[in-house]
This record gives structure tokens, C-alpha cells and sequence, in this order.
């Protein structure tokens, strides 16, 4: 498992915990990013889907795969950042592991393979296939969920129901531990990559935490606008805009759970405003963040107690 690091955040300074995600390789070894600790985090205003991504090579095989870029969430004023990470080195024809005799005959073979791999998700995307990662990596990304591969260091992943290892520094956040132990298979996600995506997987995570006949919207999702997702005493709201969700935005989910009687929820992409977290915690309305890697991370205690007893 990748060491935890201190970052600090280029909005209000404060130093959090983070540790990189490992995911694993086709040949079962662990890898994750390199992360660049001598160049500072990035404020990440407005995605793409090209930077999303960052090249990693195993150095048990070397083979190599893309893999969700590492972002980070500040605990305190919720701005999301993007750590820079080690470019990857080109070994010379003929070097490496896995070189053979035949190696150095091949020199555009590595550069092909990878080109078809980007190839073949770019296809996917065009395709509409919510659940496509760039190339080999999207087989990847699902059985890391399932093996329950640590989450982005924030908090930790709903199937472990407590934090991810290394410490954060000053945390704003503590989980609660769980009321209630609610057995449930492990959560598997879907990696992220446009509007759509972000509401399949909110659905879908509250289908896992319990709640029944789960009805997304019709129709393709706008991306500048949040969408509803209803269910039997569930209102919850997703925002899958680049900007923090604000005050407004979890009274109005509240007032439409009161109005119905129902549980409010709210799921976030670039995470939330300090006012909005601090009335969310006197309404008692679960906050979470998704990453794109898919697997939504609870950012307060009415999330871990929805966590923890189930729906």
C-alpha cells in the first residue's frame, strides 16, 4: 500500500492526509501513480476527459495502463485538487522487464499497444458505454473494486466503513463508527467520464446501501444543472458540475426530502462549500463526494451513519 503524504491545499493552506490509490495490474502485482511531491497540487477547475488519466508502468511486467489521474478533496473548505505525478520514463529497445531477444526489433510495438489501448476506450466512450475505462484499464478499475482496492485517502471505501490508512493531518472529518452492521457484498463501481456516468453510480450506490426502485430521470443529464433521483422515502439529488455544491443547494434537497417525507441525500463531484457542510450537518442530510474512479466516499456523519445501518 502507498505511504500517506501531506498535501496542502492552494485555497486555504490546510495540510490533509493522502494516500494514492493502488490499483492492480493484469498480472496481479499492485501499482499506483507516482505522485510528484516536489511540484505542488493543482486547483482543478474544469475537467477533461484526456487529463483525467495518467499512464502507470507495473514494474513487476512492465506493462503499462492508464489509470484515473490522483485528486484529492481539502477537508476543510472542499476545493478539489489534482496531484502532479512522475511522467513516465521510456525504457530504451531491448530493456525493461519482459525484454526478450525479439525486443529491440519492435521498437514501435510498446507505442502501438498503448495507442490501440486509448483507441479502444475513445471507442467505448463514443459507443456510450457509462462503465468504459481507457483500454485494458477498464477490466482493471472493476476488479480493483472488487478486491476492494483503497480508496483516495479522504475517507475509506463503503464496503470497510472507516478511514483509509495514513493519518490526516488536522482532520475535519472523523467517521463515526457504524450502528448498525449491515452485511452487504462490496460495492462495485463505475469509473466516471461524463454527467451520466455520475448519476448511474449514485443510483446505484443507494440501490447497495438498500433503498428500493431506485428512478433516474429521462433523458441525457445537462451537465451544468443537478438531477433528482427518487425512491420510496429517498429523495436525493446529484451534482455532477465542477464547482463545489453550495448552501442553496442542500436546503433545497432538504426541503424536497421534508416535503415528501423522505430521506435527502446529496452527491457531489467537486465536493461542498463550508457553509453547505456545516448546514448539512445541523439538518442531519448525508453528504457524499464521488471521484472518478466511481466510489462515492461519505464527507460527514449523517453519510456514515447512512453507511453503516444501510437504508
Amino acid at each position: 500500500m502507498a505511504e500517506a503524504v501531506p498535501v496542502r491545499c492552494p485555497a486555504c493552506l490546510r495540510e490533509n492526509g493522502y494516500t494514492a490509490p493502488v490499483f492492480p495490474c493484469a498480472c496481479g502485482s499492485p501499482v499506483h501513480p507516482p505522485l510528484d511531491l516536489s511540484a505542488p497540487p493543482v486547483l482543478l477547475t474544469h475537467r477533461t476527459w484526456s487529463d483525467s488519466w495518467v499512464a502507470v508502468r507495473c514494474t513487476t511486467c512492465g506493462r503499462e495502463s492508464e489509470w484515473p489521474h490522483p485528486e484529492l478533496g481539502c477537508g476543510s473548505c472542499g476545493t478539489v485538487v489534482r496531484l502532479p505525478v512522475h511522467p513516465l520514463e521510456r525504457p530504451e529497445p531491448g530493456t525493461g522487464p519482459g525484454a526478450g531477444p525479439g525486443a529491440a526489433a519492435d521498437p514501435a510495438g510498446a507505442a502501438g499497444r498503448a495507442a490501440g489501448r486509448r483507441g479502444d476506450g475513445l471507442a467505448d466512450a463514443r459507443d456510450g458505454d457509462p462503465a468504459g475505462a481507457p483500454g485494458d484499464a477498464r477490466a482493471e478499475v472493476r476488479g480493483g473494486a472488487a478486491a476492494g482496492a483503497p480508496g483516495d485517502g479522504r475517507t475509506g471505501g463503503p464496503g470497510g466503513g472507516g478511514p483509509a490508512a495514513g493519518p490526516d493531518v488536522n482532520p475535519a472529518h472523523i467517521p463515526l463508527p457504524p450502528t448498525a452492521a449491515v452485511p452487504r457484498p462490496a460495492f462495485r463501481p463505475v469509473t466516471i467520464r461524463t454527467a451520466r456516468d455520475a448519476v448511474a453510480t449514485a443510483a446505484l450506490y443507494l440501490r447497495w446501501l438498500g433503498f428500493q426502485d431506485v428512478r433516474q430521470p429521462d433523458g441525457r443529464p445537462i451537465p451544468s444543472a443537478a438531477v433528482d433521483l427518487r425512491a420510496p422515502g429517498l429523495v436525493a439529488q446529484v451534482d455532477p458540475t465542477t464547482a463545489p455544491a453550495g448552501l442553496r443547494a442542500v436546503e433545497c434537497v432538504w426541503l424536497n426530502g421534508l416535503t415528501a417525507s423522505a430521506t435527502s441525500v446529496y452527491f457531489s463531484l467537486a465536493g461542498y462549500t463550508a457553509d453547505a457542510r456545516d448546514r448539512a450537518d445541523e439538518l442531519g442530510i448525508p453528504l457524499f463526494v464521488m471521484d472518478l474512479t466511481g466510489m462515492p466516499q461519505p464527507v460527514n456523519d449523517p453519510a456514515d451513519e447512512l453507511v453503516g445501518s444501510g437504508a
